[in-house]
């Protein structure tokens, strides 16, 4: 264990592995059950959440879990694909939904440590919980993020199981997660080129010059992207949106509040905050 811990290509590949299984898991179980298809994926996903939840306790680090957000939602629907005639709006659902997850994927892979490292915020977490932080793991660092991304996903798969037609409306939407996917994307290569300078306590450069989390921006566009696109299309399913809500709370609540705080201990950071927006790249007024 401690050797695959200290050596990032095995833990690459320990961590490759535990995603295989947890996948393959999680299609086996859904195959099995007799609940209606959205519960039945629901189970599924719930587990191959535990499965990976285990891996994090052998390995001791909820790291293990940060591929999940990007790989849960292309492996959802390429399940769902198979084998089954695609429409235009499916195509596109996929395209964009599959190119999002290998711009996350691939960028989680660039800066994957390897797995004595964890995520600071798990860290955090664990230091202000204490005797707590096992219950925090698993509901706030697992589950919590699973059940958001599984509503976000839930839009697509509705529209692949459906066989929906693409609309001006749907096609729009969904050119706005492409360009959420595109801003992500320049964010990444924005921020990686600032971690190499250290030029200045914050990131002033391109999308970061006038916000602190250009990134979370293209997460909230991209999945309201991908519900609204089939929304138009499907009226009658506007709970649908719920995985979007849901996303957008978590972001607010949780991602931008966080992320602030831990710039926050940095000299100079109330006159950054008042100069940049959370989100918009765009000038504040003064």
């Amino acid at each position: 264990m401690k050797t695959i811990k200290q050596s990032r290509a095995l833990s690459f590949i320990a961590v490759a592995l535990v995603y295989i299984l947890a996948a393959a898991l999680g299609i086996y179980v859904y195959g099995r059950l007799p609940l209606p298809w959205y519960l039945a994926l629901l189970v599924a996903d719930a587990l191959a959440t535990v499965f990976t939840f285990l891996f994090s306790l052998i390995f001791q680090n909820a790291s293990v879990y940060d591929p999940y957000w990007s790989v849960q939602p292309p492996v959802i629907l390429l399940a769902f694909a198979f084998g089954k005639e695609i429409t235009v709006l499916g195509a596109l659902l996929l395209f964009v939904v599959l190119l999002w997850g290998i711009r996350l994927t691939a960028n989680w892979a660039y800066t994957f440590g390897g797995l004595l490292h964890q995520d600071w915020r798990y860290t955090m977490l664990k230091e202000k919980t204490g005797a707590f932080y096992p219950l925090i793991n698993f509901i706030g660092i697992h589950m919590v993020p699973t059940l958001v991304v599984y509503g976000c996903t839930l839009p697509a798969v509705y529209a692949l199981r459906n066989g929906l037609s693409a609309s001006v409306g749907s096609i729009v939407f969904l050119g706005v997660s492409l360009c959420a996917v595109l801003l992500q994307g320049t964010a990444d290569v924005q921020m990686h080129r600032y971690r190499k300078s250290k030029d200045a306590p914050f990131n002033r450069h391109g999308l970061w010059k006038y916000s602190r989390h250009p990134n979370y921006l293209g997460e909230l566009l991209m999945w309201w992207g991908v519900a609204l696109s089939v929304v138009c299309v499907a009226p009658q399913a506007l709970g649908l949106l719920m995985g979007a809500v849901a996303n957008t709370v978590l972001f607010f609540a949780v991602s931008i509040p966080m992320a602030d705080g831990r710039q926050s201990r940095k000299e100079g950071f109330a006159a950054y905050k008042q100069e940049t927006r959370a989100l918009l790249p765009i000038p504040k007024r003064h």
